[in-house]
């Protein structure tokens, strides 16, 4: 697991998209950034449905042609209306939108309701421009009423229809320029589960509704047109046909890719970050910029990476308490008992502590039973062997269990022998007895259901701690018994040869002492 930062927000693109930056991004630049695409996704939008909505009204839908009158109205407010409509929509969304995101610039963590306020912002301006469309909807057909009655149907269809799609596509471009904002509102928050108002299986009905039945909804009411204006040709009305066909499968494409893309966001920043997390990187976090059930879905892969991260740690934080293969053996089984081993046991122990403490102060005993434990610890470790307690300053470590090892007697007398010299050399200001020895123990997990102990039990435990004694009196402060050395390989066993037999304290059989050439 990766030690850098806390936490790697993921992608180059960790909002779907390099238009709408990284995730680090200043305030500032987030501020700009939102604006300018607002700005342009707006204004772009309007002038292609303004567009749309004119070409159809006057070059294809079936109707009497225009009066004079009408087209004078035509030529001055349409283009009026529209570049009116175009200002004021887009100094009302700017003031709307500074507004509620001024406390991105404030450089503070959002409230629960500017939260709220922030995912609800998509809404709140597609809502000015719906107002817009509508107002223009009622002011071209009360013109057409007033100027040429037979129009009002031509006009209030084309008008409404096309505010209906542009005002959507507005909505989805708004909520994809806003995703940034949106993510830094919710950074500390999950999103609220009754927030919007519809969640993600409403949007898609709604906007399929939007993008495919509002346009055939307008090509059956052109039809109708049609069948009214009794003196349509067969190729006028296979122009216009064609023409709204295009424009229906224009705009339901349009609609759909846009709320497609919506979604596929979200869940691809999940898919990507499961993919990371499941290559062991668990340093993960991803922005939540959906204020729908995909958010929950982008907030609980986060809650869940913090959940592995803690798990982790703990884990990790165990295994040095323990040891890692402690750890593997109670995640295997948490059951108490144990089973017969053969091991190597190999026992350090310090000597003249007590006069250290009395002569030393505290804080230089610490540090130099730290240095001792350290020494004690990388070489059992190199030679695969468990450290199995720290006994004030005495160190029990077993070669062979729980993890098996091809020769737990010569890899404990290698790392004795390592040990010594280490020491020696090391740690000149104090000296140690090392003993090592090898023999059938029992191994497991002692103690209560409500705490355990990974432990080894028995004759070499004891017989490894009596050598540590004898060891302190002799030259090179180490001794093994020959029953470690005739169990290791040969090439480990001729760095050994044989003492003296001794029967050491609480023993009833002598050993045989073995000392390193």
């Amino acid at each position: 697991m990766a030690q850098g930062r806390p936490e790697l927000v993921l992608q180059r693109k960790p909002f779907g998209s390099w238009l709408l930056g990284p995730a680090g991004q200043s305030p500032r630049q987030l501020r700009i950034r939102g604006q300018l695409l607002l700005t342009v996704f707006s204004l772009g939008t309007n002038i292609v449905g303004a567009s749309v909505v004119f070409m159809l009204s006057v070059f294809v839908l079936p109707g009497p042609p225009p009066n004079h009158e009408l087209q004078l109205v035509r030529a001055i407010a349409f283009p009026g209306y529209f570049l009116l409509a175009l200002v004021v929509g887009a100094v009302w969304s700017t003031r709307y939108a500074l507004r509620a995101t001024s406390w991105v610039l404030a450089e503070r963590p959002a409230t629960r309701k500017e939260q709220i306020t922030t995912l609800q912002l998509p809404l709140r301006l597609s809502m000015i421009e719906v107002f817009l469309w509508l107002l223009a909807t009622v002011l071209f057909s009360v013109l057409a009423l007033i100027y040429q009655p037979d129009n009002v149907l031509r006009i209030m269809i084309t008008t409404f229809d096309g505010g209906i799609v542009t005002c959507a596509a507005s909505y989805l471009l708004t909520e994809f320029a806003l995703r940034p904002v949106a993510a830094r509102a919710l950074a500390d928050q999950a999103p609220p589960r009754r927030l919007l108002a519809f969640g993600l299986k409403a949007r898609t009905v709604f906007f399929w509704a939007v993008g495919s039945g509002v346009p055939v909804l307008g090509l059956m009411l052109t039809a109708l047109l049609a069948l009214i204006e009794k003196d349509v040709s067969p190729t006028r009305l296979s122009v216009i046909i064609l023409a709204l066909g295009t424009v229906v499968l224009v705009c339901g494409w349009l609609l759909t890719a846009l709320s497609a893309r919506s979604v596929v966001a979200p869940v691809r920043s999940v898919r990507n970050a499961l993919t990371v997390t499941g290559d062991g990187e668990l340093n993960v976090h991803i922005p939540v910029f959906d204020g729908t059930e995909l958010g929950s879905l982008q907030a609980g892969f986060n809650r869940m990476a913090a959940g592995l991260r803690e798990r982790e740690r703990i884990r990790d934080l165990f295994g040095r308490y323990v040891g890692p293969d402690v750890v593997r053996e109670a995640l295997a089984s948490d059951a108490l008992g144990g089973e017969e081993r053969f091991v190597a046991v190999l026992f350090v122990d310090l000597v003249g502590s007590t006069e250290l403490a009395a002569i030393r102060p505290p804080g230089e005993v610490v540090a130099l039973l730290n240095r001792f434990f350290e020494i004690v610890v990388d070489e059992v470790d190199r030679q695969g062997g468990f450290v199995n307690k720290f006994a004030g300053d005495a160190v029990l470590a077993v070669f062979g269990a729980p993890a098996e090892l091809p020769d737990p007697a010569g890899s404990a007398l290698q790392a004795g022998r390592a040990l010594a010299r280490r020491l020696a050399q090391e740690l000149p200001e104090a000296t140690a007895g090392i003993g090592v020895t090898a023999g059938t123990v029992v191994a497991g997990t002692v103690g209560d259901v409500r705490r355990h102990e990974y432990t080894v039990i028995g004759d070499p435990v004891n017989e490894a701690s009596r050598l540590t004694e004898l060891a302190k009196a002799v030259p090179g402060r180490l001794l093994a018994s020959m029953a470690a050395v005739n169990e290791s390989a040969p090439a480990e066993a001729g760095h050994w040869r044989p003492g003296e037999e001794v029967t050491v304290r609480g023993r009833n059989r002598p050993t045989q002492l073995a000392i390193p050439t």
